[in-house]
């Protein structure tokens, strides 16, 4: 069993944001297991948090940006490489700004960060997606792709043309996760000078200066560019070198573009939520084309978890029977719809419940067709779910489980007489402030018969108003 990581006490850095110009404070913080990546917010009101999930990306222009409720964090690609670089699973990434610091442009001083603090497992298995068959997509207007297959660890080969006489074919490779911090994580980000031009003159990059980009020359650099870069960068005089890069840096490999787009492609791929097993072949990549591959295996292996039916012994004694559910739900017959739970963590829950003829609502429900109906099939994973909302305090018995909404509700088949209910459901995020958030599905005959997405709030008897 491979363990989840986290860091073993917080660490701190400064520096400025690269669009902002801002100073921007960061903190990197453990998380307990099964928490996942997240990027709070500190100077805004609440302390808004945005979780590292692909679906949350709102723009790839100029950086990989997330977005929630109106809330964003640019540019999260280094840091999130880092995260990823160095094996952990469970990170709070404080800013009380937009964006992470630029540092030098590239992922090593996230990685020092990460030293600094300590790396420690945790008593949690991690979860890993283990690729059986070819994955790919193609960005129809770039061309670029991507494409993932089966392979006994997670590796990376990056390929990339430039289409430019100062910067064309390059490759660099990735053979195991061990080897991001010599082999990828001091590859700095770059730019082309026409690329650079635009965004000062848009006033953008803010951040930016000659100590952490590369600046490949592909124009001819006129008095007006010249006095833009002067200006820009504080500096006196500025050369092309004989390689037709700026001469503000050195390059650290000859392929150190190459290697700084896998690195972009080891942190936009930590938006996918799972670690990867699997051979990765990068094509042209970007941030358009990193992330829309992410959300793609985000969605396969959310369809391959839906679609994997729990495989329990239903002639085993369950980890709690009916008197048990019933100390810990308020709810008694005709709804108590859950009859035995077999597997409870901190993370999941599933369930039973035995449908017979003599259930209550089949004489009025298509009494010559008897069907379980909806409504019944979600009140039953919601209580299976409310048995996970209530694990998690000490004192179940003293506590209600509302729930608020649900999203995404799928009936896909009829439940009948004589079926076998099982339900489970797992947490999409840590519980916080009381609120549940977790994704649920039920199973019938081997095949999945209802699914929907829950949010529950876990309340105090003592704290409920009397009416």
């Amino acid at each position: 069993m491979i363990k989840q990581k986290t860091l073993r006490q917080p660490a701190e850095m400064k520096g400025v944001g690269l669009h902002s110009g801002k100073e921007v404070y960061m903190r990197l913080l453990p998380a307990p297991p099964n928490h996942g990546i997240v990027f709070v917010r500190t100077d805004l009101e609440g302390k808004p948090i945005i979780e590292a999930n692909a679906d949350l990306v709102s723009d790839t222009l100029r950086g990989t940006t997330l977005e929630k409720n109106g809330v964003r964090i640019m540019t999260v690609e280094h840091v999130l490489a880092a995260v990823s670089g160095m094996d952990l699973d469970n990170v709070i990434i404080e800013l009380n700004a937009a964006e992470p610091p630029i540092a030098d442009g590239s992922a090593m001083p996230f990685v020092e960060l990460i030293e600094q603090a300590g790396i420690e497992e945790q008593d949690a298995e991690r979860e890993i997606y283990v690729v059986k068959q070819n994955i790919s997509y193609i960005d129809p207007e770039s061309g670029s792709e991507m494409i993932i297959m089966p392979a006994d660890r997670y590796q990376i080969t990056c390929m990339v043309d430039f289409g430019t006489k100062v910067l064309g074919t390059q490759n660099a490779y990735l053979k195991d996760i061990s080897e991001f911090k010599e082999q990828i994580a001091s590859a700095r980000t770059f730019s082309f000078l026409h690329e650079l031009e635009m965004l000062l003159r848009q006033g953008l990059i803010k951040g930016g200066n000659l100590n952490n980009a590369i600046i490949f020359v592909d124009k001819e650099i006129d008095e007006s560019t010249l006095a833009l870069l002067k200006k820009a960068f504080g500096r006196d005089q500025i050369e092309v070198r004989p390689n037709g890069i700026l001469d503000n840096l050195t390059l650290r490999w000859p392929n150190e573009a190459a290697r700084h787009k896998l690195l972009d492609i080891v942190g936009d791929l930590t938006l996918v939520g799972t670690k990867l097993q699997g051979k990765i072949i990068a094509n042209k990549p970007g941030h358009k084309i990193n992330t829309a591959f992410a959300k793609k295996l985000r969605k396969i292996i959310k369809k391959e978890k839906r679609d994997n039916v729990p495989q329990i012994d239903l002639n085993a004694p369950p980890l709690i029977d009916i008197n048990g559910i019933k100390s810990r739900l308020p709810h008694r017959s005709p709804f108590l719809l859950v009859d035995k739970i077999y597997e409870l963590t901190e993370t999941h829950v599933i369930g039973v419940k035995n449908v017979t003829f003599n259930e209550y609502f089949f004489p009025g429900h298509f009494p010559d067709e008897p069907v379980m109906p909806g409504v019944l099939i979600l009140e039953s994973m919601a209580q299976t779910g409310g048995i996970l909302a209530l694990g998690t305090v000490p004192d179940p018995e003293n506590y209600l489980t509302y729930f608020l909404k649900m999203n995404n509700v799928k009936f896909k088949r009829k439940v009948m007489p004589g079926d076998t209910l099982i339900m489970k459901a797992d947490l999409l995020e840590p519980i916080r402030r009381g609120i549940c958030h977790m994704q649920a599905y039920a199973y019938a005959n081997n095949k999945l018969v209802a699914e929907a997405e829950m949010v529950a709030q876990l309340v105090h008897k003592d704290k409920i108003k009397k009416v």
